[in-house]
């Protein structure tokens, strides 16, 4: 099936069901303009037999299509709307004598954007308008009919309150538009957020007296690549910065630097998993940061390694750091994510009594510290998060987490996990999120009390928490449940989250949840209901506003009351999933992109396509009630072995048809 890139007109006098249908699939999941306009039905009729069938008539989309046209083809569309006209209060950006100006002292980030700023208006809106470099901007007040364009250091009088980096501020007056940047990054997103009042507007029109200064609420948002493991196509780097993103996570579980000790000469579970793992190409890592870095886009890269606390141990590690740290200068920070980065055994940080949990802890805490002392003899400005994921994360265990707060070096950033453990209650049962899962606002209990003792030790707080699609539904493009995204950002808000890594296994593509947060990452943002009536009348026009909000807030409400809360079969029901009846032939399968080596993978020979878990498997014998046993692992809920909790699941489409 393909996905056709529909007008506000396709959708008028469709039913609520069929905008439900949408709301999930069509326009909305590709901005940009897609190979194949198919305009559907004049005589559409009001059911969604109908609707799908004329899905069905859309031509079939061959494999990595969309790939390639995320890669190849142009950020900006057609976006305006020709019947909208200004309001009084507005003033209308045209091409008569209208231009775009900047200091000659700018450097590539700025230069990057004025042309960016100028391909929006061209192609969004067909405006054209005129570029100018001037030696100086201190002039700026007898500028008429210009885009001025700069940082606070190049213009006077703007700037005073801009505090940190990404921080902006725009003034529009009649004849003019003044964006300027603390840095050359806030002057970037303040010509992107033009770019975004523009789109909910569907005209080149601002407000004639728009005064607005905007602080960053995060350092940093980072994000892995939708595309595969190491696409970083300049059209996507150039996307998420549009997004609000402002970082990239490179080469999950790979050192950049090719180094694969660890993998190819340890004997532990985890190190046999990371031998999987494709080999990392130096080049390209080098490669992708140069690109990222006209987008000023931040680049942060793993450490692997199984530390044994010996002082060879110690002394390879120190040697790998170093290594790392002198070849990638450019690199911002290292994610030491237990998944890759351990001591010892890796699952003796969850297993055994308290005084065994705590003892891992401390050595590979000070693992960390190795990491953080040698980074910072090179360069103190590089970023050490620590992120131990695989320490159990059940409510109970808040205080195993809050002593590993506790033992991190001061100068490492903990990076916590959201929401995972969180406990919930369910048909008078009580469980806890299995992972990634958007059932919960958040943060679960272990992370407010980890929040908690960060702060009495003055330290910044960055956390890997899903803001646009949940790894529990990690083969959608998104999530349409804004209302309880919404949510999460708030609470991010309230708990002074300083950075994100707002996506893992599923990564980043351009969707209308990602464009909804970007405008919640800073400070005088409009309001959620202002947002999302606007988003839903650019998307299905103004007579279908009432139903597609109808329509996402059934989606933000069902959310809470899935089941499965891990990324299971349950949830992750890719077309590539199967349900086995009977024993399959024995296939075989090819991962292009994935992060694995197929060389190295023990492929299952029933069903290669996904991971083992993402396949359901009964017993062909029938002794075995598989289908409980899965929704007793799956749910997360703790109930004695009496309690069926298959029928939690048969509960679900009923609460979604309701």
């Amino acid at each position: 099936m393909t996905f056709k890139k529909f007008t506000r007109r396709d959708f008028i006098g469709k039913t609520t069901a069929s905008l439900a249908s949408v709301a999930i699939y069509p326009k909305v999941l590709d901005f940009n303009k897609l190979s194949t306009e198919i305009k559907l039905s004049e005589n559409f009729h009001n059911s969604t037999s109908n609707f799908s069938t004329e899905v069905e008539r859309l031509p079939t989309e061959d494999l990595y299509d969309y790939h390639r046209r995320l890669s190849t083809e142009p950020v900006h569309i057609w976006r305006r709307d020709l019947k909208t006209q200004p309001k009084n209060n507005e003033i209308f950006i045209t091409d008569k004598d209208w231009g775009i100006t900047w200091a000659n002292n700018s450097g590539t980030i700025i230069e990057n954007t004025v042309l960016d700023f100028r391909d929006y208006l061209d192609k969004s809106h067909n405006v054209q308008v005129s570029l100018e470099k001037k030696d100086s901007l201190h002039d700026w007040k007898s500028y008429h009919r210009q885009i001025i364009v700069g940082t606070k250091k190049q213009l006077n009088e703007y700037g005073k309150t801009l505090k940190k980096t990404k921080d902006y501020e725009i003034h529009v007056t009649t004849d003019k538009i003044v964006v300027c940047g603390y840095d050359e990054r806030g002057t970037m997103f303040g010509l992107y957020n033009l770019e975004a009042r523009m789109n909910l507007r569907e005209a080149p029109f601002l407000p004639k007296d728009l005064k607005v200064i905007r602080h960053s609420l995060y350092d940093t948002r980072m994000v892995l690549s939708w595309l595969g493991w190491m696409e970083w196509p300049d059209t996507l780097l150039s996307h998420l910065v549009h997004d609000g993103f402002d970082s990239i996570f490179l080469g999950p579980y790979t050192n950049p630097n090719g180094d694969r000790t660890t993998a190819e000469t340890s004997t532990d579970n985890w190190a046999r998993i990371m031998y999987r793992i494709k080999k990392q190409n130096p080049e390209k890592i080098k490669e992708v940061i140069k690109r990222a870095s006209k987008y000023g886009i931040k680049v942060y890269t793993p450490i692997i390694y199984q530390y044994q606390g010996t002082q060879e141990s110690e002394k390879g590690l120190r040697r790998l750091v170093k290594d790392i740290v002198n070849e990638f200068p450019e690199i911002q920070g290292f994610i030491l994510l237990t998944e890759g980065f351990w001591y010892n055994k890796l699952e003796d940080g969850s297993r055994g009594s308290l005084e065994d949990k705590q003892n891992w802890i401390r050595n590979w805490t000070y693992a960390v510290r190795i990491v953080e002392e040698e980074c910072h003899n090179i360069n103190s400005n590089i970023e050490v998060l620590a992120w131990e994921y695989s320490i159990d994360f059940r409510p109970q265990n808040a205080e195993t987490k809050r002593y590993f707060i506790q033992q991190l070096p001061k100068k490492s950033t903990p990076m916590l996990t959201w929401e995972n453990g969180k406990s919930f209650e369910i048909d008078n049962m009580q469980g806890y999120l299995r992972d990634y899962s958007l059932n919960q606002v958040g943060p679960a209990e272990v992370t407010d009390v980890q929040i908690d003792e960060a702060r009495k030790r003055s330290m910044k707080v960055f956390s890997k928490v899903d803001t646009f699609v949940s790894w529990q539904y990690g083969t959608s493009p998104y999530l349409p449940c804004p209302y309880q995204w919404y949510d999460r950002y708030c609470a991010l808000e309230k708990y002074g989250v300083s950075g994100t890594l707002e996506s893992w296994s599923s990564g980043y593509k351009p969707n209308f949840i990602s464009q909804f947060r970007a405008w919640t990452c800073w400070t005088n943002y409009p309001s959620r209901d202002e947002l999302l009536k606007q988003i839903a009348t650019v998307i299905f026009g103004i007579n279908q506003q009432e139903k597609v909000l109808k329509a996402w807030k059934h989606f933000s409400h069902a959310i809470r009351f899935v089941p499965d809360t891990g990324p299971n079969i349950g949830t992750n029901n890719a077309v590539g999933n199967p349900l086995f009846f009977q024993l399959p032939p024995a296939r075989t399968g090819t991962f292009n992109f994935a992060w694995e080596d197929p060389i190295n993978i023990p492929f299952n020979p029933y069903w290669p396509f996904t991971v083992s878990r993402m396949v359901f498997f009964p017993d062909f014998t029938n002794q075995v009630n598989r289908a409980e046993q899965y929704a007793r692992s799956a749910t997360g809920i703790v109930a004695a072995n009496e309690t069926k909790i298959l029928p939690v699941f048969l509960i679900f489409p009923r609460i979604i048809d309701e």
